[in-house]
């Protein structure tokens, strides 16, 4: 029990994922206006941003998930955190249905142990709060301090376990820099005393050295605090450091789930080991990388079978006309043709 705000946490059961997400889908209708539609005698246009991802993470772990840019991966981390609605699908946070428990009042006791940490910090801060105000709207909006010396001194605490301190509080945020005030939105995620963080590549709009610092101190509010975490990136440098295990998207779909030094180490689908050929890697200098070749399909009308076999060069017949299953395949799972017949 925790002692602000009496929250109840329900005991996971031992071996049981923290977070287990099956099936999820979310489409969007992206037609243009009714009128316009029956005009030009044009039919609807339904966007798949997600279409059937499944994954589980244990408590105190790390899944990270990367892809190209409209994958679906800030997608999959605002269905987790309920700001979207699955299309198909669901999410079991601590054995109970998520997604059902945000629709009733018992919700927002489970909001406080989901928090996001977003990507930009320049938006996601209010320019004309304070520090102060912006770190306690969560805990008073979750009735756990109201205004006082106690809330006073518990932004203080927060802004210090992510390296900043108390005499921060009557700033605004553009006194910060980038670095700062995404310690900031850190702050704000903590204030909750969340289980869960969803992070939605939250240093991508950082310098390397700065985004060093917030990886070390998100790692150290993990092994404090027994954090688990999903984290968003495209770095695949930054997924490396701070990951358990890795999922590789592409148009929505997971193509591939494995531990990091697997993935890394011995990559099965071909996307990914496309992903990983277009690293620079220091010992490598004379050798001329390969980039991932060809464009991402347009995803109102993505190819059929599997996604990928249009830039695959492992693809044949089978694999334009069926779409492979995500199965386990040798301590992973892997969404390939190519893999499951032995081919790669």
């Amino acid at each position: 029990m925790s002692e602000r705000g009496n929250t109840v946490h329900a005991v996971t059961s031992p071996g049981a994922p923290l977070v287990q997400a099956h099936d999820l889908a979310k489409t969007f209708d992206v037609s243009p206006p009714w009128l316009n539609r029956v005009l030009e005698r044009k039919p609807r246009l339904l966007l798949k941003a997600v279409d059937g991802v499944s994954f589980e993470i244990e408590k105190g772990k790390t899944l990270a998930l990367v892809g190209e840019s409209g994958c679906g991966k800030s997608t999959v981390a605002r269905l987790l955190v309920g700001l979207y609605e699955p299309t198909r699908g669901g999410l079991n946070f601590d054995g109970q249905d998520a997604h059902a428990a945000f629709r009733t009042q018992q919700g927002r006791q489970l909001r406080r142990r989901i928090q996001m940490i977003f990507q930009d910090p320049y938006a996601s801060l209010n320019p004309r709060w304070t520090v102060k105000d912006i770190i306690a709207e969560p805990l008073r909006e979750h009735g756990i301090l109201e205004d006082g010396t106690a809330l006073r001194e518990r932004v203080g605490e927060l802004l210090t376990s992510v390296g900043l301190s108390a005499l921060d509080m009557p700033k605004y945020p553009h006194q910060f820099s980038g670095g700062q005030r995404q310690r900031i939105s850190i702050a704000r995620a903590l204030a909750t005393e969340p289980e869960f963080l969803v992070c939605d590549e939250p240093t991508s709009a950082l310098d390397v050295s700065v985004q060093a610092q917030v990886l070390n101190i998100m790692k150290d509010l993990q092994r404090k605090r027994g954090l688990t975490y999903l984290f968003i990136s495209h770095n695949l440098a930054v997924v490396r450091h701070v990951s358990d295990q890795v999922g590789v998207m592409y148009l929505g779909r997971l193509v591939e789930l494995a531990d990091k030094h697997a993935l890394f180490d011995t990559p099965r689908h071909p996307y990914t080991r496309m992903l990983l050929d277009a690293i620079p890697k220091m010992h490598d200098t004379g050798r001329a990388r390969t980039p991932v070749s060809g464009e991402v399909p347009n995803p109102l009308n993505p190819p059929g079978g599997c996604a990928f076999h249009p830039r695959c060069p492992h693809a044949n017949a089978r694999c334009q006309s069926e779409r492979p299953e995500f199965l386990q395949t040798g301590g992973r799972r892997v969404a390939c043709h190519a893999v499951q017949e032995g081919r790669i």
